[in-house]
C-alpha cells in the first residue's frame, strides 16, 4: 500500500485493479487506499471466465481468489460455451454492481477474448 501511495503522491491520477470476481475485494481495497490518503479514482479490472481451465489458472496466474458460487457455477458446466456463458453473467453482475456503487468507470481486460467483453458492456451500458 505505500508504494502506491507514493505513485499517487509522485502524480498517478488513477488505480486500475487487477482483475477481480468478488465486489467486495474492490471495495475494501477502496477503503483501505481512502485510509491512507489515496483519494485518486480507482477503477475495477473485470474480465468474464471464459473456459473451464480459467478455474486454475486464474488463481495462480493472477494470484486472485475466485467466489466459490462461480467455481460452482463453473463446474456444473460441459462445454466451454457454458462455461463462456457463466462468466458473462457474472461479469454483468458484477459490473451492475459496481455501476450502481458509483465507480468511475469500468475496465474490461479482453485478453484476446473481446466477444464476452461486448456481450457484457452491451447489458450494462445498453
Amino acid at each position: 500500500m505505500k508504494y502506491l501511495k507514493k505513485k499517487v503522491d509522485l502524480g498517478a491520477e488513477y488505480i486500475v485493479t487487477q482483475l477481480f470476481y468478488d465486489n467486495s475485494k474492490y471495495f475494501d481495497f477502496v477503503a483501505r487506499c481512502r485510509e491512507v490518503g489515496i483519494d485518486v479514482p480507482i477503477i475495477p479490472g473485470l474480465k468474464p471466465i471464459a473456459t473451464l481451465k480459467q478455474l486454475n489458472k486464474t488463481p495462480h496466474f493472477f494470484h486472485v481468489n475466485l467466489p466459490d458460487e462461480l467455481v460452482d457455477q463453473v463446474e456444473a458446466c460441459k462445454t466451454n460455451e457454458d462455461v463462456r456463458k457463466v462468466g458473462i453473467k457474472w461479469c454483468i453482475q458484477q459490473s451492475q454492481e459496481l455501476v450502481e456503487a458509483g465507480v468511475p468507470v469500468l475496465h474490461y481486460y479482453t485478453m484476446g477474448k473481446a466477444k464476452s467483453v461486448g456481450i457484457v458492456a452491451k447489458e450494462v451500458f445498453g
